[in-house]
């Protein structure tokens, strides 16, 4: 045999002839049902690209750190500097937030997100009875700079970045984190933190803001002009889409509402005296991230690309063409049952944000669904990127999916279809039309419809929740919090005297100068509610007609799985199915195998006896056991005979409901007539099934 010779190339196969090799192997089945893979975006995946489906790579794509910037922002993309961990803290106290945050930053963390609790975010004092409610909510207590103070004890200020959530609060609350760095006696120049403005986004989700969206834009101004002027290293506004990401919106909806959310804040703060370049080095671009890799990375290239379009058209220069991007795991696709397979879609998330070129990171704790994150779930969600990055190197190649022909048509495509939808909200006013009409909601809506439909049908199956169910598995329990006393705390601690009395209203004359009064303020005795009531008071608030809502996907089976696991609280018996497998394993096996699957999804116990012989064993099995419910399992040979006798022998035994495992076919009304009430089968409407019978079955 001839020794190989590398020299020797291959004989040439084109495309054509490789379709050809194909469609024979799949004997007459059509190629685009078999081999096409169709996304929620329209775009349609092929299973092989070629050079011809990426033609003139190097004119289109360019490189890492020249425009269009696909690739990345800077010419060694994130290889010379990775991406930073910037983890969020939600603990509802200082002291909480800062054990949490000492941890973080000792085992790896180069940031935090501190969000501020609900009461806070709405401008609400502790000791207001309307606060009682939301007092360390969904983030922390923080109304005095002493609060900040507390939960940043022992932590150098200047090594790390700080971003803030605080809702329509967020100039009262970047105020006070300014007196804390002043009192810390901080410079400038060693100041980094992400102030996070975004008023398109807290309306989209709170679907209010204390004021009217003109005047939130102009406070968002009034922080960049600052920021611009005065910190060097920080930015003032976040260009979120996360909102719309959480709701459903597709990836090329998503990126065009990220689009139209920067051009909308570009306009605001040029129109408050920055260029374009000072504007655009004050945004933060942030989105949230889903499980699907590819299209994740995608996305975050596609980002860059239409950004870059968008300070080409508006006169900015090369470095004002860089998008300064942060990713975060998306909350649509965490579930609060079996939470450990969250590990895993955590790390297809942050593995698509390095490699999609993201500045930085925030991983999602497994239990981020249920509740406050346990000291276990904090500690892997560190370590996960941390292992990316460290152990994996993911980060030393500059742009990865530079050159695959799949990704970068996939994202020129992501980005045209973005444009078109671009193109559409500019004409209708922008970005804050498009959300205040009710355009962007309507959307997204028609846009989630079909995704939810196939959640339904499990077409999009969800491990752990509506595929691999275990109902037996022990819970994940959220970390315990008295709220009450926390609130009880918090407003004794608000019913002391400041010195807010002796401080004049945040009047300056200019953006910058209204920034450093209110900083001013809070360093005087004001608190965060109080100045939030200076700035906000008489003023008309902004309202939409409906909040832009989350839609995680497995939240219509965990209700389900809910209501089972109440009923079995309150009446001591868990909804149960019997599994009626006639015949031997080999007929009955593959659909009782499907059904239990189906109906542990909606929280039911599943009896599986095991090959059954005859009508009389079947209806005795169902006599003793708790069932109400009697799934008939076996082949469609074996239905034609056994039905018409089994089923009104299951009624006769106590079957409340006698379901048939097996699509209806030409014998569903004599099925029907012998007393089957329901057919399961693949890509049935398995939600509405499980509702039903769950409300026979009494789980309310």
């Amino acid at each position: 045999m001839p020794a190989f010779d590398r020299a020797d190339p291959f004989d040439a196969v084109t495309t054509q002839t490789w379709r050809d090799r194909v469609e024979a192997d799949l004997k007459g089945a059509p190629f685009d049902r078999r081999l096409v893979s169709r996304l929620y975006e329209g775009v349609s995946l092929q299973p092989l690209f070629t050079p011809t489906d990426w033609p003139h790579a190097e004119a289109r794509s360019g490189r890492a750190g020249i425009s269009p910037t696909t690739r990345g922002g800077s010419l060694l993309s994130t290889s010379r500097c990775p991406p930073a961990i910037r983890q969020e803290r939600r603990e509802p106290t200082p002291k909480l937030v800062n054990a949490a945050l000492l941890e973080d930053l000792e085992n790896g963390v180069g940031g935090v997100t501190l969000r501020f609790d609900l009461a806070t975010r709405q401008g609400l004092p502790p000791s207001d009875p309307a606060a009682a409610s939301l007092i360390g909510r969904d983030g922390c207590t923080l109304a005095r700079l002493d609060d900040l103070d507390a939960a940043f004890q022992g932590v150098h200020l200047e090594m790390i970045e700080i971003g803030l959530e605080a809702g329509g609060s967020v100039l009262p609350a970047s105020a006070a984190l300014l007196a804390l760095y002043q009192r810390r006696g901080i410079a400038p120049e060693h100041t980094r933190i992400a102030f996070t403005a975004a008023p398109l986004a807290v309306l989209a989700r709170d679907a209010s803001l204390p004021v009217s969206l003109d005047d939130m834009l102009a406070e968002a101004a009034s922080l960049a002009c600052f920021t611009s002027a005065e910190l060097p290293l920080s930015t003032a506004v976040r260009v979120g889409s996360a909102p719309y990401h959480h709701a459903g919106a597709t990836a090329t909806q998503d990126l065009a509402f990220l689009i139209t959310s920067g051009i909308a804040y570009l306009r605001a703060l040029t129109g408050a005296g920055l260029s374009v370049a000072d504007a655009a080095a004050q945004l933060e671009f942030s989105v949230a991230l889903g499980c699907n890799q590819f299209l994740a990375i995608a996305k975050l290239r596609a980002a860059r690309l239409l950004w870059a379009r968008v300070i080409e058209a508006s006169g900015g220069n090369e470095p004002a063409r860089r998008m300064r991007l942060h990713a975060r795991t998306s909350k649509r696709v965490l579930t609060r049952r079996d939470p450990w397979v969250n590990l895993l879609r955590n790390t297809s998330c942050m593995f698509a944000a390095i490699v999609g070129g993201a500045d930085t990171l925030t991983s999602a704790p497994l239990d981020d669904a249920i509740g406050l994150p346990s000291l276990l779930a904090r500690r892997i969600a560190r370590n996960t990127p941390t292992i990316l990055l460290e152990e994996s190197h993911m980060h030393r190649v500059a742009d990865p999916a530079g050159g695959s022909w799949f990704l970068e048509s996939l994202t020129e495509d992501l980005a045209q279809r973005a444009w078109t939808i671009v193109q559409e909200i500019e004409a209708m006013g922008g970005m804050p039309e498009a959300l205040t009409s009710g355009w962007v909601h309507d959307q997204i809506e028609s846009a989630f419809a079909p995704r939810a439909r196939n959640v339904a049908t499990r077409k999009d199956g969800i491990v752990g929740v509506s595929e691999f169910p275990d109902i037996a598995q022990s819970p994940v329990e959220p970390t315990p919090v008295d709220f009450d006393q926390i609130a009880r705390d918090a407003a004794a601690h608000d019913a002391e005297p400041t010195h807010a009395a002796s401080v004049g209203g945040p009047a300056g004359t200019t953006h910058a100068s209204r920034v450093a009064e209110a900083r001013d303020a809070i360093a005087a005795g004001a608190t965060v509610p109080q100045l939030a009531s200076m700035l906000h008071d008489a003023q008309t608030p902004a309202t939409l007609e409906a909040a832009i809502a989350p839609h995680p996907y497995a939240a219509p089976f965990e209700e389900l799985r809910d209501r089972a696991d109440a009923c079995e609280t309150r009446c001591g018996r868990r909804p149960t199915v019997l599994l009626v497998t006639m015949g031997p394993q080999s007929e009955h096996g593959p659909r009782a195998g499907f059904s239990r699957s189906l109906f542990e999804a909606g929280g039911f116990r599943v009896i599986e006896p095991g090959a059954i012989t005859s009508i009389d064993e079947a209806a005795g099995v169902l006599a003793d056991s708790d069932a109400h419910i009697a799934v008939i399992c076996s082949t469609d040979e074996r239905y034609t005979q056994l039905v018409p006798e089994l089923a009104p022998a299951l009624r006769a035994a106590g079957a409340r409901s006698v379901i048939l495992a097996g699509k209806p076919g030409e014998r569903e009304a004599a099925d029907r007539a012998a007393g089957v009430d329901r057919f399961i089968y693949m890509r049935c409407d398995a939600l509405e099934i499980l509702r039903d019978l769950l409300h026979e079955e009494g789980a309310q």
